[in-house]
């Protein structure tokens, strides 16, 4: 961040969860504690540092590939089941995060801060 102050301003994006927003079976409550966690720390430091040009946000990802390397997401079944309650009827893919992440950087979002943008194939809206 001082580097950043120095600079002028810049963009940070953090990388939470959907977990952060609710609370889940299954998974550890400090899990979803952390991504919680992420979310205020992010609004905290867009306040704290938009006057020094720096804007702060965070991504929320849903269900991505990378959790099919998992033990339970080997089953069928799971996988039907985890997938079954979102909208969009799929997992998105990482490149769909990276894209966010890749906007939230950009000048195009130069008057967000303090936001979190949901990846979650309409998940949360259920």
């Amino acid at each position: 961040i001082p580097a950043m102050q120095r600079a002028g301003g810049g963009a940070i994006v953090n990388i939470s969860s959907i977990s952060g927003f609710v609370g889940q079976t299954g998974i550890h409550m400090a899990y979803n504690a952390s991504k919680g966690a992420v979310r205020i720390a992010t609004k905290a430091a867009a306040v704290q540092y938009a006057k020094d040009g720096i804007r702060v946000n965070s991504v929320h990802p849903g269900m991505m590939p990378p959790m099919r390397t998992s033990k339970m997401s080997a089953d069928p079944t799971w996988r039907a089941r985890m997938i079954s309650p979102i909208p969009m009827k799929r997992e998105g893919r990482v490149e769909e995060v990276a894209y966010a992440v890749l906007f939230l950087a950009s000048d195009e979002a130069s008057y967000i801060t303090g936001t979190e943008l949901v990846v979650d194939g309409g998940l949360l809206a259920v």
